[in-house]
């Protein structure tokens, strides 16, 4: 199965997860209108107000994002006494309470609630106007914070922090929550602000943009190469365990542990992007989500990553729906089928970095011509043997010189395009020899994998797979499944027909 379709047959397992957000919360205002003249008084458009609409910004659209993925969000942040406040409150029960979530909304009746507010005229933004008192919360406050915070991580499976800058996570209030996930063995996800990511010291994983990973490292990010660098500087100085970076249209990179840790670069899902306003927020909430679902930190990347190309391509502070996320990577599934069809030098490449990840290769060969159920079967058979099967297809000029005139019926870049498809196989490679044997000496398989019409001492390259202790496994046929015998009946007009050996 492929990776794509293990996403999407996890989506499932996202479904009621308690996920808690601490942070800032605020309220998103939408303006719409149309712009048809400009100001006599100054040069700037006028523009014609047609609706408004509200939402919930900041920690409040990681609710919303965690809420629309079927989580069961558990909400702690700050509100003023003000007519903003109440419009939060009334938000948050609307979006939390069909999940099963709660937000406990700590009110500071010294402190405006934050208000983002955003004027559109034909899709393009003019202007945002920010309301907002960014300074230190009061003792009493921090203290209620701290206590509800603390309170809410027993009922957690992973926490989030979405720092806004706006006060909320004060090093007190940090400082409890990470010792409380600690002492739960919760892990701990943050959304960062600021240059000094030394104040999330305990984090299991920081989610910076690209700008934020050059402030908070001091180093370029121009490359992967650079990227990863910064990304282990941080760890070394900060104590966060690991970072998953993002990285605008060249997508993500994942990097976990100081030294010798796991890498996975994730390239960005081709969209056009209408808006980015919100899409860290998506991000950080799949991730988390999908850790705290028990997924590994690749698949909750790879999930975070295609829910954050669905939202840039909306307007305004959007989120992903699971049944968007699946369709998402169903069309990443067909566009990777395209490409794992490959030449022997990004074959061996390929194979080097999952050989770096202790995964095992297998190879089977063959020409086939008609897919048939006997080929599935054997590819099945030959992909629960390893971790990850190479598929050696016999060349046009090849089949030809095997089977004579008249085959193959399909071209090999047909044949490959069909077993690519397959979710057993992870690359085909066309070779033009009679043999595979010289694609095995390069590949080195650690399975070698035939029909079982064979003998072992018939098996191609056995000998040399069996020379550093690889393995040689026959598969079992299926009975009555011939491409040979396909040919034949359709040619003279007759079924039936039991040939067995042409299961390659």
């Amino acid at each position: 199965m492929s990776e794509d379709s293990d996403l999407t047959a996890r989506l499932g397992r996202l479904k009621s997860v308690p996920v808690l957000v601490l942070g800032d919360v605020m309220l998103d205002r939408f303006v719409y209108g149309s712009v048809d003249r400009i100001s006599p008084e100054a040069p700037i458009p006028i523009m014609r107000i047609e609706r408004e609409t509200a939402m919930l910004g900041g920690a409040g659209n990681v609710l919303r994002n965690l809420a629309a993925l079927g989580a069961c969000p558990l909400g702690v942040a700050v509100v003023g006494e003000d007519a903003a406040g109440w419009q939060v409150r009334d938000l948050a029960a609307t979006c939390l309470e069909p999940v099963g979530g709660r937000a406990q909304l700590v009110t500071d009746a010294g402190r405006p609630t934050t208000i983002k507010e955003r004027f559109i005229a034909g899709g393009q933004q003019l202007l945002r106007a920010d309301r907002e008192d960014a300074g230190t919360l009061g003792n009493e406050v921090t203290a209620a914070v701290a206590e509800a915070a603390v309170a809410a991580v027993k009922d957690a499976a992973v926490v989030i922090l979405s720092d806004y800058g706006k006060g909320v996570l004060s090093p007190p209030v940090v400082e409890a929550v990470l010792a409380a996930a600690a002492k739960r063995g919760c892990p701990v996800v943050v959304d960062p602000k600021g240059r000094d990511f030394s104040r999330y010291r305990g984090a299991d994983w920081v989610t910076p943009n690209r700008r934020e990973l050059q402030e908070a490292s001091g180093l370029p990010v121009g490359d992967n190469g650079a990227v990863v660098a910064a990304c282990r500087r941080v760890i070394d100085e900060t104590g966060i365990a690991a970072v998953l970076a993002t990285r605008s249209e060249q997508g993500m990179t994942l990097v976990q542990a100081a030294e010798g840790g796991e890498v996975h670069h994730l390239k960005a899902q081709a969209r056009e992007v209408y808006d980015v306003s919100g899409a860290g927020d998506t991000v950080v909430a799949a991730f988390a989500l999908a850790l705290g679902a028990g997924l590994a930190p690749a698949e909750a990347a790879s999930l975070a990553n295609a829910a954050a190309a669905i939202v840039v391509g909306k307007l305004g502070t959007a989120v992903a729906q699971p049944g968007e996320i699946a369709q998402a990577l169903h069309a990443s599934e067909l566009l990777e089928a395209e490409t794992k069809v490959v030449d022997l030098d990004s074959l061996l490449e390929q194979v080097g970095r999952w050989r770096r990840r202790g995964l095992r290769i297998g190879f089977t060969n063959g020409c086939f011509d008609l897919l048939h159920p006997g080929h599935v079967s054997l590819l099945q058979q030959a992909e629960a043997a390893c971790d990850r099967l190479v598929v050696g297809l016999n060349s046009d000029a090849s089949v030809r010189r095997l089977k004579g005139d008249g085959r193959p019926v399909q071209s090999e870049a047909a044949r490959g395009a069909v077993l690519a498809s397959l979710a057993s196989v992870s690359r085909v490679v066309v070779f033009s020899e009679d043999t595979p044997l010289s694609l095995i000496e390069a590949l080195k398989p650690e399975v070698l994998v035939k029909g079982a019409d064979y003998r072992l001492d018939q098996v191609v390259g056995a000998d040399i797979v069996q020379s550093y202790g690889g393995r040689v496994m026959l598969a079992d046929l299926t009975p009555g499944q011939s491409t040979t015998a396909t040919i034949k009946r359709l040619s003279d007009g007759q079924s039936g027909g039991t040939a067995v050996r042409e299961q390659r």
